[in-house]
């Protein structure tokens, strides 16, 4: 069976969305109430580069809870893996930049399939409690820092003069921001490749009805396994670029909490859609650092109490907004613009999405109907037997 391609309309405005944004630092425009500084100045492109980063880690923490039903608390722990790798490695090997980042590489897969053996042992809640152990168990072993290696609570900077020049300093900022658009082209187009083949397929017939998937045969473990260690190798690579335009690691992106960050994302932009995960990473990005900055400016105390108190805790304003979405719009910023629900729409996935026979909604991005657990398997068995 072959996998029939996105139409040629939906890849135009995708290549012509990442056209304008590889010339936005070349602009020099105020976008006013939206960014603090023309649109080339550091600041804009240092914030517009975390925006792409973490855009690109919620697609990556997608491809298991909205596309396969996975709710984990420990995808921080391979961010961190990404981040603290490579300014140890930097720091404490003398391996060069590549050799370096390869290292890590190898340990984004290594790590997680690892992980990932022992915790999709089991199902449901009972894996969402044992990802969150392994996660407060990297923390812990970040914040304590046996080895003297971390930094602990203070964290570490990263070790510039093994960095190539084109990424150090406010001067490359362009760079950098570059940099972070094309790991978003690279996580979107893996992660849109992988779930439009017949294991993708599979993936969602997991979400849907990962019993009766079994019951035709096939093995969902090991599908699980393979979009876990895929998602964490991805996140992995995040906190690479992530600490490279930050400049050092910090141990909040450990802690299980920043899991809770990435599952809003998703929530926000919409489950189950790669486009929608990157719009509610990016979205939250930004209201993170926007209401922060309007949480410290003068005006803010001038406010009525009622007004002045959400706006001064961000995190506060932003667990408001999440409510909001899971109550009123399900399906997330990709559920207003396309108008339906959606598969991706958030429900607890011991729940079920699917009903009994394994059929139901559309998949996020081709609209169409959802996998059931034979389409999948036939899939498979087609992909193999070519």
């Amino acid at each position: 069976m072959t996998i029939p391609a996105s139409p040629k309309p939906r890849w135009a405005v995708g290549v012509v969305l990442v056209a304008v944004a590889a010339v936005l630092p070349l602009l020099h425009r105020d976008v006013p109430y939206v960014f603090d500084g023309a649109l080339d100045s550091p600041g804009v492109l240092h914030l517009l580069a975390l925006m792409l980063v973490f855009g690109a880690l919620a697609m990556t923490y997608d491809l298991m809870f909205g596309f396969t039903g996975l709710l984990s608390f420990g995808h921080a722990l391979y961010f961190a893996l990404g981040v603290y790798g490579t300014v140890v490695v930097l720091s404490e090997l003398d391996l060069g930049f590549a050799g370096s980042v390869l290292l890590v590489a190898v340990g984004g897969i290594v790590l997680p399939l690892l992980v990932g053996a022992v915790c999709l042992r089991v199902k449901d809640i009972a894996f969402a409690m044992v990802t969150l152990a392994f996660a407060q168990a990297g923390a812990i072993f970040v914040m304590r820092d046996p080895f003297d290696i971390t930094g602990g609570e203070l964290g570490r900077a990263l070790p510039f003069r093994e960095v190539p020049d084109v990424f150090v300093g406010i001067v490359n900022s362009r760079n950098i921001y570059w940099l972070a658009l094309a790991l978003v082209v690279v996580v979107y187009l893996v992660a849109r490749v992988a779930t439009a083949s017949p294991t993708g397929r599979v993936w969602q017939a997991i979400r849907e009805n990962e019993r009766r998937v079994g019951v035709l045969g096939l093995a969902p473990y090991r599908f699980k396994l393979t979009v876990f260690v895929l998602a964490s190798f991805l996140a992995t690579m995040c906190g690479v670029v992530y600490v490279l335009a930050v400049g050092g690691a910090n141990p909040t992106v450990t802690t299980p909490t920043f899991t809770l960050i990435l599952l809003v994302m998703v929530v926000l932009g919409g489950a189950g859609r790669l486009w929608g995960a990157l719009v509610g990473g990016m979205l939250y990005t930004y209201l993170d650092n926007r209401l922060a900055q309007l949480a410290a400016s003068p005006s803010v105390g001038e406010l009525p109490a009622v007004i002045r108190v959400p706006l001064s805790e961000p995190l506060f304003a932003l667990g408001l907004l999440f409510v909001v979405v899971v109550l009123f719009v399900p399906g997330g910023v990709a559920g207003l613009v396309t108008g339906r629900r959606g598969a991706g729409s958030w429900r607890p996935p011991w729940r079920g999405r699917g009903g009994g026979d394994g059929s139901s909604s559309r998949t996020a991005e081709s609209g169409e109907q959802a996998p059931t657990a034979e389409r999948a398997a036939q899939d498979v068995t087609e992909g193999v037997a070519r």
